[in-house]
């Protein structure tokens, strides 16, 4: 009996240890800078930068781990994009008026808007591959 509490004991310690290591990882993720192409959306000119085009608009913050991982995923799709089609992002720090009217529970949340209107959603982290087949399908 105690040599299985002994085990139990030390699979806790180490999934404890695990945590606080993928924790400490996730929050070195350094911050990348923006692509020139991408639009820095506010709640002054949201509705002007989402008219008339197909923009992709990332719902993030600065403390959020996959919001920077997606961060190089984005400028890369920034960079392959040319024509209407754009990659615009929120800071929902700075802006939470936008993200309570979009109902953005969780972030990453990308939101695909065609004429300033939203038409796809997508949470968490996805690739290039499948964001562009999203923008190009609009």
């Amino acid at each position: 009996m105690q040599t299985i509490l002994i085990i139990i004991g030390s699979i806790i310690t180490a999934f404890i240890a695990l945590i606080v290591y993928s924790r400490i990882k996730m929050k070195s993720i350094p911050l990348v800078a923006d692509h020139k192409n991408i639009l820095t959306l506010t709640d002054k000119n949201f509705q002007q930068q989402t008219k008339n085009k197909v923009v992709l608009v990332d719902f993030w913050a600065e403390w959020c781990a996959p919001c920077r991982m997606m961060a190089p995923v984005l400028n890369d799709i920034a960079s392959e994009l040319s024509g209407n089609s754009k990659v615009g992002k929120v800071n929902i720090e700075q802006y939470q008026s936008l993200a309570q009217l979009y109902k953005v529970r969780n972030i990453p949340t990308l939101i695909l808007f065609k004429n300033g209107k939203e038409i796809n959603r997508f949470v968490g982290v996805k690739n290039k591959e499948f964001l562009l087949n999203k923008i190009q399908s609009v």
